[in-house]
């Protein structure tokens, strides 16, 4: 691994839960500006992997650094605070507070060299939410919860946003939004790594895509190179 020219460098990471040993030496790099997806099967450990980056899950071996600085061990605010954004497959919003009130929530000062970003550009992303910006959160539905939990962990101005299932059970349109979401914020300089178990979409907005299996990745390279090996396809993706 290149860490001269690495935003995130993940090196040889390991976690368990419990007795279970679920990463097994985890390796990969995410530069300036690009799109990384972590695809395979449910199991294959890739949620667990950003669970591990954010210390939600205490990585039990291996290397976290971004920037050069090392965050594995370290507590998931202080790994916040360095530049890293999280948006939970969960989406976890705080149900009592309107939407405003949950953006609010999401702000914190930039990382050196980071994005800024406002509530009225969150809010350009999914008009929807500017909508219903005095509702509360407990009262949205799936896809305004997600759409409010990307736009929060936004407000963070993360260096790398780490993003789990964002379409899961969404409706198609807004699993569309989603993408051009993301296709966005790789323009406008985040760096992202995505799980994502809809292989096109994740294809359609990636720069770079990392196949794991049996917590380890065994493939990476660019989409392109995924879409033509049918053998890995078939192996570690298919259902």
């Amino acid at each position: 691994m290149s860490e001269a020219s690495a935003l995130l460098g993940v090196d040889r990471l390991h976690a368990h839960y419990g007795k279970s040993h679920i990463l097994h030496g985890v390796s990969f790099e995410v530069r300036q500006n690009e799109v990384l997806s972590l695809l395979g099967r449910n199991g294959s450990g890739r949620s667990t992997t950003l669970k591990a980056l954010m210390g939600l899950v205490p990585p039990t071996g291996g290397s976290v650094r971004l920037q050069g600085r090392e965050l594995a061990g370290q507590r998931p605010f202080t790994i916040c605070r360095a530049g890293l954004g999280y948006v939970p497959e969960e989406r976890e919003v705080f149900a009592n507070l309107t939407v405003d009130e949950n953006l609010r929530m999401g702000e914190q000062p930039a990382a050196g060299g980071a994005v800024q970003w406002t509530v009225e550009q969150a809010f350009d992303y999914f008009p929807r939410l500017k909508e219903r910006r005095n509702t509360k959160a407990g009262s949205l539905s799936g896809g305004e919860q997600q759409m409010l939990t990307i736009c929060r962990s936004l407000l963070g101005n993360p260096l790398v946003l780490l993003i789990d299932e964002p379409t899961e059970g969404l409706a198609p349109k807004i699993v569309t939004a989603v993408g051009e979401c993301i296709q966005d914020m790789h323009r406008r300089g985040v760096s992202v790594v995505l799980v994502e178990q809809k292989l096109a979409i994740a294809l359609k907005v990636s720069t770079r895509v990392c196949v794991m299996g049996h917590g380890r990745i065994v493939f990476e390279g660019t989409p392109q190179a995924l879409k033509a090996d049918e053998k890995l396809l078939a192996e570690w993706l298919a259902v």
